[in-house]
């Protein structure tokens, strides 16, 4: 049975990191599942009267640069799009590349084949920016506060996973599995956080 949800991503953090790794290693082990990418910015944070939105904001188009990358390879080069959302977690995370100017970000895109020269062109028309609001515009209608964050069947729920992939893509299958089994069967759970961090 095919299981559908969106998850909201952004590269710089390290939870979203783990989810994200562990559901494209789930779909290598063949998980029947369909999902929506959707870029959600950290830096948009509250906005003083009047100012414009991070994806709206010239003066910040390197700090979302990997996003809107990321979403222009997603609608337009989809067969490059997994390949390329893990490269740019690991190499912000793994690499210490802080992907905070394009050139940068340019560099990974281009390590993993995608065709760079239509990123540019898609960047330069403002049509992934413009995607990019509308995402964080649909999580904001369930008062989505961070990444990652899953929406099965209009219920929104932040997950914080504190494991990368150990290299088993069935266990990241059932990982992903169960945590999308446990939102949709267990609506009345609000909160389930262990006190302490495992060592």
């Amino acid at each position: 049975m095919t299981e559908a949800f969106s998850l909201s991503y952004d590269y710089r953090c390290p939870f979203a990191k783990n989810i994200h790794l562990h559901v494209i290693a789930a779909l290598r082990a063949g998980a029947d599942f369909a999902i929506t990418f959707e870029p959600w910015s950290l830096s948009q944070g509250p906005r003083a009267p009047g100012a414009p939105d991070v994806w709206e904001d010239p003066a910040m188009a390197d700090d979302v640069a990997a996003l809107a990358a990321s979403v222009s390879v997603r609608d337009q080069q989809p067969d490059k799009f997994l390949a390329t959302h893990e490269a740019l977690f690991r190499a912000r995370h793994e690499k210490f590349i802080r992907l905070s100017t394009y050139k940068e970000v340019r560099e990974v895109l281009d390590s993993v084949g995608v065709d760079v020269a239509l990123v540019d062109s898609d960047l330069a028309s403002g049509r992934p920016q413009k995607a990019m609001g509308e995402s964080f515009h649909l999580y904001a209608k369930y008062e989505a506060f961070g990444v990652p964050t899953f929406l099965v069947d209009n219920d929104a729920t932040f997950v914080r996973y504190m494991d990368p992939p150990n290299g088993d893509d069935e266990a990241s299958r059932q990982l992903i599995s169960s945590i999308v089994s446990l939102i949709k069967g267990t609506p009345g759970l609000n909160e389930f956080k262990h006190t302490m961090v495992p060592n």
